[in-house]
């Protein structure tokens, strides 16, 4: 009990932390570091908490859970993965400039978190904390089950929270976050067993690309490209086409917006109006309706 209380403390200090630098950086930062750094830094230190508590599933998954959710309330957008800054500059939301900004604060801010957790089990404030720390240099893979089918479960896993994230990005918090929330949970419990589910190159590469197990090779075509072209997928089903590329839609028929109204084709030049069976036409100075004594 005493080691799930120090990780659980581990988590939330984290989380109030990153909450406060981020703040500060906000009120301190020039508009364009703050977009483009400090909040994917900031956002990229609490992903890590809790994989870096080593907990339980079920714990993990709550924890998963409630991550996503408080995170659509206040980290400010970031998203500290790497394949959804790359998704806003396919659709054409980002420039090139202020996407790589982003990437290198995602990496740098990844670098951070795992310094921060060698140092919180450094400390050995429970005997869970000994072990990984111990274990630091000597870590198992994440990737149980052959390449392929690895890079298979990242890459629909990437597609189904593109595809999520795409069909919600206009709408209300309170209705993108507990459904982006529960996404991620259930993509955790179901493809957790053979990937750990990280479809986030960059929790991915500081989790498990030290560990044995795979080459380095491996892991990049699972954890890197798997994710890359789930997304890539994601766009071209939501889009029909990849908008920064190009503007021609591959799968969906443009219509027009605005349709002309249908009327009566005008007559021919040649034709002679009749007119209708019982109809009287009007002479000037007489009234439309004769009465039976009118001459």
């Amino acid at each position: 009990m005493a080691g799930l209380n120090v990780s659980l403390s581990f988590f939330f200090a984290t989380f109030a932390l990153c909450e406060a630098a981020r703040r500060a950086s906000k009120a301190l930062l020039p508009v364009g570091a703050y977009e483009g750094f400090a909040r994917e830094a900031m956002r990229m230190l609490v992903e890590l908490g809790p994989w870096a508590g080593d907990f339980g599933p079920d714990l993990l998954l709550t924890l998963l859970f409630l991550l996503f959710l408080v995170h659509g309330v206040t980290l400010d957008g970031a998203s500290g993965n790497p394949t959804v800054s790359l998704q806003e500059f396919l659709m054409a939301e980002e420039s090139l400039p202020g996407t790589l900004l982003k990437l290198a604060a995602q990496g740098l801010g990844m670098q951070a978190a795992c310094t921060l957790t060698r140092l919180c089990w450094a400390w050995e404030l429970s005997d869970l904390h000994l072990l990984q720390s111990l274990m630091a240099q000597s870590c198992s893979s994440a990737l149980r089950t052959s390449v392929p089918h690895g890079a298979l479960v990242e890459a629909a896993c990437a597609f189904c929270f593109h595809l999520t994230l795409l069909h919600l990005r206009h709408s209300p918090p309170a209705y993108s976050g507990p459904a982006v929330a529960l996404l991620v949970t259930v993509t955790a419990y179901t493809a957790g067993p053979f990937t750990s589910a990280f479809f986030n190159p960059a929790l991915a590469a500081s989790v498990t690309f030290a560990c044995s197990g795979h080459t380095l090779l491996e892991y990049v075509q699972v954890y890197w490209l798997g994710p890359l072209t789930g997304m890539v997928l994601a766009v071209l089903l939501h889009q029909g086409c990849l908008p920064r590329l190009f503007q021609r839609n591959l799968f969906y028929s443009q219509k027009n917006k605005y349709r002309a109204p249908r009327g009566k084709p005008a007559p021919a030049s040649g034709d002679t109006q009749t007119p209708a069976k019982g109809s009287s036409v009007r002479e000037p100075g007489r009234s439309s309706v004769e009465g039976p004594h009118s001459s």
